[in-house]
């Protein structure tokens, strides 16, 4: 009998631009999980900022995965910078957060939680992907 190592729990970070449709969101998601070989099976939940709590695109995304989707306030994210790849001034002048994406992936992924791929764009949005700890 083989053992098979656990498949490492993913968590994806989203940012969007308001309105910014489902397919946008989930092309973005299927293109970043096959580029890195990941299966959307470890997906385990999706985030995004608090003022982005009601967008349809990420509401409809979750829902067609089956997912939790989880909103942080800025100052939860504030915490990360360090970790960040990219910093957006004019992210960080809307919402208070220098990253949506990198950071939202952060903070779901827990304490021990690692960045694994850093922040992807595709039209207006922009994922992250985190490994829990």
């Amino acid at each position: 009998m083989h053992e098979f190592p656990a498949q490492p729990a993913l968590y994806a970070g989203f940012g969007c631009r308001r309105g910014c449709p489902v397919e946008t969101l989930a092309v973005l998601l299927r293109q970043t999980l096959n580029r890195h070989a990941l299966p959307l099976s470890a997906l385990r939940a999706i985030a995004s900022i608090e003022p982005k709590a009601r967008e349809p695109g990420l509401l409809a995304l979750a829902e067609r995965l089956g997912l939790p989707y989880i909103c942080f306030d800025a100052t939860h994210l504030t915490v990360f910078e360090p970790l960040l790849s990219h910093r957006s001034a004019t992210v960080y002048a809307q919402t208070g957060c220098w990253g949506v994406a990198e950071s939202t992936a952060l903070a779901l992924a827990g304490d021990n939680g690692r960045l694994h791929v850093p922040r992807q764009v595709l039209g207006g949005a922009t994922l992250a992907l985190a490994i829990g700890g």
